[in-house]
């Protein structure tokens, strides 16, 4: 639905929608007027972030069935009910079961607005909390973690956690090193399938006279050394995910045999004639636009519609620059308790380098720059082997907007490095208190974003 609506009228009585919507539309809410509650039904969803004033008697579906449907799909959308002559006890035992609020006809346009206004007031603050929680539980919970707080990442974040726990299947796509194999993973820790298999194959990285019995397994018998049966990939993430990582190397053969899996949800073993029901989810992955190959004959254009239904691009480090002295500070503080030893402070030009950088190798490239830095300290040397560096900020801007920049960066950076710490870092910084505080928020930065404990 469009989720510019704010307020879903419904009313069987056109005039009361004319004059009703109308005093909303003065107050420049987004209205949709419907004369039926059916229809009305049909254009809400879970994360709908207005509110439905309805009318109670109506033919069909009243409103009294459609706050009771509403609350199956979420109990906190706010329903307000129109009453009529003799329907104020029906509305208060309405109250009691879930209704926000009810006006009695004839209204006046002060009251409708008020209630509206306040009715809204809570269904923005209901959908920012339940985001914040969503967002505590991904960054608190075991395993793999989506480190950052750009906005780049923050609507990736949403997204997985929005499709994790359906049972779509997902196709990952980003460049080589920005974690398509973390992010499969925690798609998986995320699911209701955690408790059962995560099963992990390289399309490119197994022979093609291989992958065939990698995937479905075989029979004893089933060719010259098929000695014993073998459980393949495929069945052994039965219950769980697998993830089909460089899915653009998979020979032309098996993508046939694989949209079969994906559409009959059901497999052979090599040598056998049973057909072994699957329920798993599968997640692929490239660094190709398989598109394009599909174009050019060298991927299964059918089966690229298949894996398409819910699709994730990751995007470059590079388009997340302000990531970086996090990420950078996650790595570091994992290598420091890998090889015990002290993480060196970073110099102004080392971080710099950092955020200039143009990181081809992604996420990858920075972890192995982190762990370098762990183990040579001072020795270890930020040339990016000579490559040309990039300004982070385009070189028009202004003297005064790339020291706002370069601060920004330098707080992020020691946040990170004494884990959040206010009084590490004020310190470090040799800042006042309140100083340090009115940047952080002239910055938009939250101490509880650099917490740095180690996955």
């Amino acid at each position: 639905m469009n989720h510019d609506i704010t307020v879903i009228l419904v009313d069987d009585d056109p005039h009361v929608r004319l004059s009703a919507g109308q005093t909303l539309e003065l107050e420049d809410y987004q209205v949709l007027a419907l004369a039926d509650a059916r229809q009305a039904l049909a254009r809400i969803t879970p994360d709908f972030a207005g509110v439905v004033v309805t009318d109670i008697n109506m033919p069909g579906m009243n409103g009294l069935d459609l706050l009771q449907q509403l609350k199956r799909m979420d109990p906190d959308i706010p329903v307000i009910l129109i009453t009529g002559f003799g329907d104020i006890s029906m509305a208060v035992g309405a109250i009691r079961n879930g209704a926000y609020d009810f006006i009695e006809k004839p209204f006046s346009a002060d009251l409708l607005l008020d209630v509206v206004h306040r009715a809204l007031e809570k269904r923005t603050l209901t959908l920012e909390n339940r985001k914040l929680r969503q967002e505590l539980q991904a960054q608190s919970a075991p395993g793999p973690r989506i480190i950052g707080t750009s906005s780049a990442i923050l609507q990736l974040r949403q997204l997985i956690l929005t499709v994790a726990d359906t049972p779509a299947d997902v196709l990952l796509m980003g460049e080589t090193g920005t974690g398509k194999d973390l992010l499969a993973r925690y798609i998986h820790e995320h699911s209701p399938r955690r408790e059962r298999n995560f099963v992990a194959i390289n399309c490119g990285g197994v022979p093609e006279t291989l992958i065939e019995s990698e995937l479905f397994g075989h029979e004893k018998g089933a060719f010259t050394d098929a000695r014993e049966r073998r459980i393949g990939k495929l069945e052994h993430a039965n219950g769980g995910t697998l993830f089909l990582d460089e899915i653009e190397s998979m020979p032309m053969s098996l993508q046939i045999k694989l949209l079969r899996v994906l559409e009959e949800r059901a497999i052979e073993r090599l040598g056998s004639n049973t057909l072994i029901p699957l329920d798993l989810r599968i997640i692929a992955a490239t660094k190709a636009d398989l598109r394009a190959l599909a174009e050019l004959g060298e991927f299964r254009e059918d089966l690229y519609y298949r894996l398409n239904v819910v699709r994730i691009d990751i995007p470059p480090l590079r388009a997340r620059r302000q990531d970086i002295p996090m990420l950078f500070q996650h790595f570091a503080l994992l290598a420091s308790t890998l090889y015990e030893r002290e993480i060196p402070p970073l110099s102004p030009d080392r971080i710099h380098r950092l955020m200039s950088h143009d990181w081809p190798g992604n996420v990858r490239e920075l972890r192995n720059l982190a762990e370098r830095y762990v183990l040579l300290g001072e020795a270890c040397t930020f040339d990016f082997d000579n490559r040309p560096i990039t300004e982070p900020e385009p070189v028009t801007r202004g003297l005064a907007a790339r020291v706002e920049h370069f601060e920004k960066t330098l707080i992020q950076t020691e946040l990170a490095r004494h884990g959040g710490s206010i009084k590490d870092t004020l310190e470090s910084l040799q800042l006042p208190r309140k100083t340090l505080y009115d940047k952080m928020k002239k910055h938009g930065l939250d101490k509880s974003d650099y917490r740095g404990e180690p996955d």
